[in-house]
């Protein structure tokens, strides 16, 4: 048995979110910095929680074509090794994950993070839900 991890990939931050064993439930865990040891970090949390894929969403435009931030997402995820990487698509995941979180009354706009972790959350949802 193992889960599926998720990832939010932005220029400062990068949400984490993982699958329960039965890969039913997409569950928001954490959000690291993206700096120099991002890619040892999430590979760390992989392993902790016996992760064997990972979900790296895309932000492609609306229509359908890939951007700067959208290379961006596929380089960075390249770097991480061991794990099965799939590629999902994160189109207004952020737009939603704040919809949620101000319909759970909580307050995102001190903490960001919070944003990239229910986007990863919801990018593994999409996943599961396929």
């Amino acid at each position: 048995m193992y889960k599926v991890m998720a990832l939010d990939i932005g220029t400062k931050r990068i949400g984490i979110a993982l699958s329960d064993y039965l890969l039913m439930l997409a569950n928001g865990h954490s959000y690291i910095p993206r700096d120099n040891n991002s890619i040892e970090q999430i590979i760390k949390i992989a392993k902790e929680n016996n992760v064997k894929k990972i979900v790296a969403g895309v932000p492609y435009n609306m229509d359908g074509t890939e951007g700067a931030q959208a290379q961006d997402c596929r380089d960075f995820a390249s770097q991480i090794t061991g794990f099965e990487i799939i590629f999902e698509d994160e189109r207004l995941t952020s737009d939603t994950a704040e919809e949620n979180l101000r319909s759970r009354k909580i307050d995102f706009r001190k903490d960001k993070g919070l944003v990239d972790i229910e986007s990863a959350r919801i990018i593994l949802e999409q996943y599961l839900n396929r």
